[in-house]
Order: structure tokens, then sequence, then C-alpha cells
């Protein structure tokens, strides 16, 4: 429980705290929060993206693992985008997980984001030795966020991770092609231990793996256009060719003649929608 003196300040996953009482587990006992330890980081969304008011999502997160299926569902790059946009905007290191590559390759989704140079991890079940001993290697000693979309396989991880988590595992519905919310709430989990020595206590060396219940948005309500713009990365060249103050909607905007010279129109029209979101415009 929370000590009265801390009021009205709410306490997420990943917060570091101080407890008072008794701390065993054993049944019966009472321990409470007495304080709050400052948040390194502060990973948010809002609830949409004209809505500038917030929820902390996860504190004092170093990494960010967005989790795509190639299939089943159909992988969504804007929604990708949108963890992108975020993940910059808290200090987060971005790492995309593609899953289900024995339904559909990855070719077409690794070569889209490869210019802005992402970490980028294909899986499929069951999962390979091999493929678990790479995702074990970026996870070691960090802590981790898993964002993604229901359905994607984010419970599938959890439980090849760490086989005594036991998350429920959902479906895709067959007619809308949208999965099932089999997790309600965010749980942290600490990973075993593969990597000894050298790490601080608060990152011990397993690392920990913040699991998240699947969503279907990410609103940016928080998030300034101009920060919006600073995570399409691949765009930055263009963008610097643009004149003092261009929103990149108008008229003018350098980066329409940019992209065009090099087939980057997809991503162009990406960073677009997401602007006009952001500013409350038509998308």
């Amino acid at each position: 429980m929370k000590a009265r003196e801390l009021g009205h300040n709410s306490i997420v996953v990943g917060d570091r705290v101080s407890l008072a009482g008794d701390t065993s587990g054993t049944p019966g006992t009472l321990a409470r929060i007495v304080r709050v330890a400052e948040r390194t980081s502060v990973l948010r969304r809002s609830p949409d993206d004209t809505d500038p008011s917030e929820r902390v999502v996860v504190a004092n997160a170093q990494q960010m693992v967005i989790v795509c299926a190639l299939a089943d569902p159909e992988p969504k790059t804007r929604f990708l985008d949108r963890c992108l946009v975020a993940a910059y905007d808290a200090g987060l290191s971005p790492l995309l997980v593609l899953t289900k590559s024995d339904l559909a390759q990855p070719r077409k989704l690794r070569a889209l984001y490869r210019p802005l140079d992402l970490p980028v991890l294909t899986t499929r079940q069951p999962l390979p030795a091999v493929t678990l001993s790479r995702l074990r290697s970026a996870l070691a000693g960090r802590v981790s966020v898993l964002i993604g979309q229901s359905g994607v396989g984010k419970s599938t991880l959890v439980n090849d991770l760490i086989p005594d988590a036991d998350r429920a595992v959902g479906t895709v519905n067959a007619v809308t092609g949208k999965g099932r919310h089999t997790s309600s709430s965010a749980i942290a989990l600490r990973l075993p231990s593969t990597v000894r020595g050298g790490h601080p206590p608060s990152s011990p060396p397993g690392g920990w793996l913040i699991d998240t219940p699947g969503v279907r948005g990410f609103g940016l309500g928080h998030v300034a256009p101009d920060r919006v713009a600073e995570a399409f990365g691949d765009l930055a060249d263009g963008i610097a060719g643009c004149p003092p103050g261009c929103d990149h909607l108008s008229e003018g905007c350098a980066l329409d003649e940019w992209a065009a010279s090099r087939h980057a129109e997809a991503r162009l029209d990406s960073l677009r929608r997401l602007l006009r979101s952001v500013s409350g415009a038509v998308a």
C-alpha cells in the first residue's frame, strides 16, 4: 500500500520505491511505499492525438520492444511509427521484433525501416534456440517494455523468455483480423540471469521485461509536432532542406521533391498523417 504522505501522486510499473514495514511477503504482513525515486524515463500515451492529457505507461524503462506480426494480424506500419515517436520522445532505445515469419516474409517491412538503422529480430513458432538466444542477449541487463497490438504474439514471447510467467495467449478474430486482449495490466517480470557481473543493482544481470496490455492505438497528443518529425530520421536530410518554420504539410515543403527522388513517399505520407492528427487537422 502507499503511504498517506505521498498524496495523490501515482505509482506505476517500473517505479523504484522505498518500503517500510514487513517485506517478507508472508500472508497477513503489511509493507508501505514511503518514497518514490526520481524517474530516469517516462513512457506516456494520450487518449488520442488531440487530447494533451497523458497517461504514464511505465517508468524507468531503457528499451521499447515493439512487437509486430508479419501476418494474422497484418502489420500496421502507422502504429509502428507511433511507437517509434513515443520511444524517441521518452528517450528509449527501440527494438523491432517481427513475429510469425512462418506465415509471411519480413523482407518488405525490414526494407521499409532499414534507413532508420533499427535493430530488428524476426521470430516464428516454435521459437528456434538461436533466435531465443539473440532475443535474450538484446534484453540482458536492461529494463525493457513490450508494446504491441493485440494478437501479435507478445504473451507467447514472454512465455518463451520466462517459462514461469504463464501469460495467457489469445487468438485473432477471423472476421475482424484483430486480436483479443489477454493482458489486462502491465506487469514487470525478472528475466533469467544470463549475464554475470558488471550490472548495477537497479538492473540485475537478467534484466526486467515489462509486459503491457495489447493496444489498438497509441495517442501522441503530448508530443510536440517537431518531436514527431525528429522520429523520422530517414527523412532528416529532406527536412534539413525545408524553409525555416516549415510544418511539412503546406505547399513549398522541400520534402515533396526529396521524397519523390528517393522513393520515400510512403514514409513521408506516414509522417504527414501523424502531423495532421497531432495538430487536429484532417488526416
